[in-house]
């Protein structure tokens, strides 16, 4: 019990000597500039990594929060340091009066927002997607986890791999300040396409981004299915002899890579095998109002609930600021976090 006693006098210790500013930092001084909204935890596609095969049960309407709820929320964290705010599902542009809400969310780049990002698996952006930039979307990160429209309809269970690159396409002739291919990497599925996604850098000035397989509830996990990112690194590198290391942005998650003369780059996130907890900045809002402070940390707390509640704004921070300042160092490890009840990555946010 020494190790709890500890750390509650290290609590105590850092609330003493920094006065409460609305900022949020954790007992380790990291600060949390940057927030994830998930905007609904329905979805278009039903990729297996994502979405258990048997289906989600989705929360009802009115355990959702309204686009005034995730707006005050929204204002409020912005008002306390967050710069950045990505729009994540579900499918967020799947969410009822998202294009709004986005017009809202540019409104408070005058209290300090810096970028609007949004992850989307593309389905059905490519129209949308202009007036989502004149609505202030600076950022955009598109998943596409094949490049092979049929291996596409097994991990999608959907169709749609045509609309996904004529998203990508238009957000290329857009004003946009990054352009991201998330792709989620599984050991004898796709692994084997690596290659042909770094050669899209050598002429489209996108950053592709190669995701560890994560275990998360219903999404049938095996270790054996993952592929180190040092692996990866490795059969590239075999290729092109040449890469060289780029400069990663400050509490990026991704370590980023270019081959000289290609207009990209590419980069890994290596969440289970080379956990980058020590830098993270990352706080999470779920459809249904929780606040999350670490993706693979179960526990979450309810600002829904509070702020139904009639709580002002100085009492939802105080909330906030709590559930912070619990956020472990890192996360367990891979074998542990595979046995750890957690929520469907579909209801936490992409």
């Amino acid at each position: 019990l020494s190790h709890i006693g500890m750390r509650q006098e290290r609590i105590v210790d850092i609330d003493s000597n920094r006065p409460f500013t609305g900022q949020f930092y954790d007992t380790f001084n990291r600060k949390h500039d940057y927030l994830r909204i998930s905007l609904t935890e329905r979805c278009n596609l039903r990729c297996f990594y994502c979405m258990p095969s048997e289906g989600i049960e989705l929360s009802p309407d009115g355990k959702l929060l309204t686009n005034d709820e995730v707006f005050r929320l929204a204002k409020l964290f912005v008002k306390s340091g967050i710069t950045k705010i990505r729009l994540t599902g579900g499918e967020p542009t799947v969410r009822k009066g998202i294009m709004e809400l986005m017009g809202k969310f540019n409104e408070l780049k005058q209290h300090g927002l810096k970028a609007l990002a949004m992850t989307t698996n593309g389905i059905a952006l490519h129209r949308r997607l202009p007036a989502f930039v004149e609505n202030g979307l600076t950022h955009l990160n598109l998943s596409l986890d094949t490049l092979d429209p049929f291996k596409f309809e097994i991990i999608t269970r959907r169709r749609g791999h045509d609309a996904v690159l004529k998203s990508l396409d238009t957000a290329l002739s857009l004003p946009m300040d990054s352009i991201k291919l998330n792709v989620v990497v599984i050991r004898g599925l796709n692994d084997s396409e690596v290659l042909e996604f770094v050669k899209l850098t050598q002429d489209k000035p996108i950053s592709v981004r190669f995701i560890e397989f994560m275990p998360f509830t219903g999404n049938k996990w095996d270790k054996k299915k993952m592929v180190p990112s040092s692996e990866l690194l490795e059969r590239i590198r075999m290729e092109y002899p040449t890469i060289q290391r780029a400069s990663d942005e400050l509490n990026d998650t991704a370590r980023s890579w270019y081959i000289p003369g290609f207009a990209g780059s590419f980069g890994f996130i290596s969440s289970m095998s080379d956990h980058f907890c020590g830098t993270c900045n990352r706080l999470r809002l779920t459809a249904d109002g929780q606040i999350k402070v670490c993706l693979f940390d179960p526990k979450e707390i309810s600002l829904r609930d509070v702020m139904r509640a009639g709580a002002c704004d100085e009492d939802l921070l105080r909330v906030i600021h709590q559930a912070v300042l619990g956020k472990k160092a890192k996360h367990a490890g891979m074998e542990d976090i595979d046995v750890v009840t957690n929520r469907p990555m579909i209801l936490i946010g992409g």
